[in-house]
C-alpha cells in the first residue's frame, strides 16, 4: 500500500487539472462525491497515516510532485489522480473558498465550505480505514450517494487497515492477519525435512547443516508468503539465534553491512526524485522531444529512464512514482483505457515496452537497482573483488546493455503493435505540462546537484578514498538539511527499513554459511558433476547462467532470487573454472534481465500489470520472448564486448 501524500496538491481548478493530466479527463465528476469537512482535519488525518484504501495493488497516487508546484495561488483546487486496483479513477479535493497555510503548516479550509471528491468504490474487497469519526462518517455517506453500500470501520492506532463492511452494511468477518497456515507448515516442513530426514554428508559440521536448514526454511518461506518477507525472514534469524545455530553477534553482523546501507540510502534518494517532481519533469522533456510518434515515445520514455537510473536506485519507483503516470495518461489521452478493449490502442504497447525495457536499464548502472550492490557484496563474501566498481560495471555493461534499449522498443512495436501509429498531440500536451510545472524549483536543483554529487564520488570514490557508502550519506545530509528530504520522508519510506531488516538477515545467514564451508562443498559437488561431462568452463558458463535465469519463474523478488542462489551459484562457476569477475557480473547482469519474466517477477512487473493495460498472457509470451533476445544480446554482443576489455 501506498499511502496518500502528506500535503494537499494545488492547481488552478479542475478544467486545468484534467487540461494537465492530473485526473482523466473521461472520468466525469459525477462519479466521484462530496464531502464536507475542514482542510485542517484532513491534514492532520494523512499526517498519521490514517488513512489508507487497500486493494489488491493498494492505492497509486500520481503525479506526487504538486506539493511545491503551485505556491501563491490564494484560491486553490485540489487534485490528485488515483489508480485502484483493476482501473483508474479520479479523484480531487476542491475547495470554492480562499485557503490559509497555519503556522503548523495544515491547510485552514473554510468548514462547510470545503468539500473533496474521492475515489469511486468499485470493489467490495475494497478496504477504507479512517481514524476520525466525524470525517468517516461523511465518507461513508458519500460512497452510498454513489449507490454503493460501503460501511467504513475505525482504524486502529497502531494500523491504517482495518475491516469493511459491504453489502447494505452487513460487517464482514475480521481476517486471519497472522500467518497462512499452509504455506507456514510448507516453509517449516522443508527445514525440518531437510535437518532430520536428510543425511547429513560427512565433510558438513552440524552447525553448518542446521543452519542450512533454516535457511532452506527462510528461503522457501520467501517464495511460498506465509508472512511477509521482513516478518518472516526475522522469524527464521530468531530461530537460528534460538537453537544456538548462530551467536546473536553473528545473527545480526550484517546489518553494518555498508553495501545495505546504501540500499536503504537509495530508497530515501528515490523518494527525493518523487517528492520534488524532477523524475517526471525529467520524462516530459523526452516525451516533447521524441513523441510525436507511438515509437518515438516509447524511445523517449525508455532512455528517460536510462537517465535516472543512475540516481534513482529503485525500479519500482520509476515505475509508479515517474513513468507509470505519464503513460496513463498519455494513453487515456488517445482513448485507451485500461481493462477494456481500447488498451490495445496505445497504452498495452508502452506498458509493456516500459517494462520490458527497465531491465536494461537497471543492468546499466550499478546503483540503477538494490540488487546490483547485494551481487557484488556477495561476490565480495567469497573473494571476488571488482575494482572501480562503478566504472567497471559500467564499462562492462555499457555495450550490450545499449544494444538491447535500442532494439527492444522496435521489437515490441512489430511483435506486440499499437493501433495508434502517431501521437502528435503528446509532444504539444507535454509542453503544456512543462509550462504548468513551471520554472526548476529550488528542491530540483537541490536533488540535481546532489546526485550529481553523489554519482561523482561514486566514479571516482576510490581514486579520492571515499566509499560509495559514504558519497550516499554525504548527499542525503545535504538533502536533509536543505530541505528536499525531511526525517518524517525517511520515516516513512517503509520499503527501505523493510528491505534493511531481511536483506541483512539474507545476507548474514548466506555469509555463514559460506564461512562455515558449506558454500564450497556445495560447488564442489556441482564442479565435480559438471567435469564428468567434460564441459570446458564455456559450457559450464553457459549452462549455470541459464539454469540460474529459468530458476526465476520460481521466485516473485529479483533480491530475494538474489540472497537464496546468487552465492551457490557463483560459487558453482568458480569451482568449475569460469574466470570470477566474468561469473560475477554476468549473474548480477542476469538478475536485472529476468524481471520481465512474469507479472510477479518483480517490483516493477507488479506496477505495470497491475496498471490494468497487460493481459496475463501477453505478459508471460512478450516476457519470454524479450528474455530470449536479451539473452542473446548479452551472450553474441556482451560477449564479444568482454573479450574485447579483458573481462576473459
Amino acid at each position: 500500500m501506498i499511502a496518500p501524500s502528506t500535503s494537499p496538491k494545488k492547481v488552478r481548478n479542475r478544467k486545468a487539472s484534467r487540461k494537465h493530466g492530473l485526473a482523466p479527463a473521461s472520468s466525469p465528476i459525477e462519479d466521484c462525491f462530496r464531502v464536507p469537512f475542514a482542510l485542517s482535519s484532513l491534514a492532520a488525518e494523512e499526517e498519521s497515516a490514517a488513512m489508507a484504501l487497500h486493494a489488491a495493488a493498494g492505492l497509486h497516487l500520481s503525479p506526487p510532485n504538486l506539493r511545491n508546484r503551485y505556491q501563491g495561488f490564494v484560491s486553490a483546487d485540489y487534485v490528485s489522480q488515483a489508480r485502484l486496483s483493476g482501473g483508474v479513477t479520479g479523484a480531487a479535493c476542491y475547495s470554492r473558498a480562499p485557503l490559509k497555510k497555519s503556522a503548523a503548516n495544515s491547510y485552514q479550509g473554510a468548514g462547510p465550505k470545503t468539500s473533496v471528491f474521492l475515489p469511486r468504490v468499485r470493489y467490495a474487497g475494497s478496504q477504507l480505514s479512517i481514524s476520525n469519526a466525524g470525517f468517516r462518517r461523511n465518507v461513508e455517506q458519500g460512497v452510498k450517494q454513489l449507490g454503493r453500500n460501503v460501511v467504513v470501520k475505525p482504524a486502529r492506532a497502531s494500523s491504517a487497515s482495518a475491516a469493511v463492511a459491504t453489502d447494505e452494511g452487513v460487517p464482514e468477518k475480521k481476517a486471519w492477519e497472522g500467518v497462512k497456515p499452509l504455506p507456514f507448515v510448507l516453509s517449516v516442513g522443508v527445514g525440518l525435512a531437510l535437518r532430520f530426514l536428510v543425511k547429513k554428508p560427512e565433510a558438513v559440521s552440524m552447525q553448518a547443516w542446521q543452519l542450512l536448514a533454516i535457511f532452506a526454511s527462510t528461503i522457501t518461506g520467501l517464495v511460498l508468503s506465509p508472512l511477509p518477507v521482513g516478518a518472516w525472514a526475522f522469524l527464521g534469524l530468531t530461530v537460528a539465534v534460538v537453537t544456538k545455530t548462530l551467536t546473536f553477534a553473528a545473527a545480526f553482523g550484517a546489518f553494518t553491512n555498508d553495501v545495505i546501507w546504501l540500499i536503504v540510502i537509495s530508497f530515501f534518494f528515490a523518494r527525493g526524485f518523487v517528492k520534488t517532481g524532477l523524475g517526471d519533469r525529467v520524462a516530459t522533456y523526452f516525451v516533447k522531444w521524441l513523441g510525436k510518434s507511438t515509437l518515438g515515445l516509447s524511445y523517449g520514455l525508455a532512455l528517460s529512464e536510462t537517465l535516472l537510473a543512475p540516481a534513482m536506485p529503485s525500479t519500482t519507483a520509476r515505475a509508479g512514482g515517474v513513468f507509470l503516470p505519464i503513460i496513463g495518461s498519455l494513453s487515456l489521452s488517445s482513448g485507451s483505457k485500461p481493462k477494456d478493449k481500447s488498451a490495445s490502442k496505445l497504452g498495452s504497447y508502452l506498458v509493456m515496452t516500459q517494462f520490458q525495457a527497465a531491465g536494461n536499464s537497471s543492468a546499466l548502472f550499478l546503483t540503477a537497482a538494490a540488487q546490483n550492490l547485494l551481487c557484488l557484496k556477495l561476490a565480495q563474501e567469497l573473494g571476488v573483488i571488482i575494482a572501480n566498481p562503478w566504472v567497471s560495471w559500467f564499462k562492462a555493461a555499457f555495450v550490450p546493455a545499449f544494444t538491447a534499449l535500442l532494439t527492444t522498443p522496435l521489437i515490441l512495436y512489430k511483435l506486440f503493435p499499437p493501433e495508434v501509429k502517431d501521437t502528435p498531440e503528446a509532444p504539444a500536451a507535454a509542453a503544456k505540462k512543462l509550462e504548468a510545472l513551471g520554472p526548476v524549483t529550488q528542491n530540483e536543483w537541490s536533488m540535481v546537484g546532489t546526485m550529481l554529487l553523489a554519482v561523482t564520488l561514486w566514479v571516482f570514490g576510490e581514486t579520492l578514498g571515499i566509499a560509495s557508502v559514504v558519497a550516499a550519506m554525504l548527499g542525503l545530509c545535504i538533502l536533509l538539511c536543505v530541505g528536499v528530504l525531511n526525517w518524517n520522508d525517511c520515516l516513512q519510506e517503509k520499503s527501505a527499513w523493510d528491505t534493511l531488516t531481511w536483506f541483512a538477515i539474507l545476507v548474514g545467514m548466506a555469509g555463514n554459511l559460506s564461512n562455515l564451508g558449506l558454500v564450497k562443498w556445495m560447488s564442489d559437488g556441482v564442479a565435480k558433476t559438471l567435469a564428468s561431462y567434460s564441459l570446458s568452463w564455456p559450457a559450464a558458463f553457459g549452462v549455470l547462467q541459464a539454469t540460474y535465469f529459468i530458476s526465476h519463474y520460481l521466485f516473485a523478488s529479483q533480491t530475494g532470487h538474489v540472497g537464496a542462489l546468487y552465492s551457490a551459484f557463483l560459487a558453482m562457476h568458480i569451482a568449475s573454472g569460469v574466470p570470477t569477475g566474468l561469473a560475477a557480473l554476468a549473474l548480477a547482469f542476469n538478475t536485472n534481465l529476468f524481471g520481465g519474466l512474469t507479472h510477479y517477477s518483480s517490483g516493477q512487473a507488479a506496477v505495470y500489470f497491475g496498471s490494468g493495460y497487460l493481459e496475463l498472457k501477453d505478459v508471460f509470451k512478450y516476457g519470454a520472448v524479450m528474455a530470449v533476445w536479451n539473452i542473446l544480446v548479452w551472450t553474441v554482443v556482451g560477449g564479444f564486448w568482454w573479450k574485447v576489455i579483458g573481462l576473459y
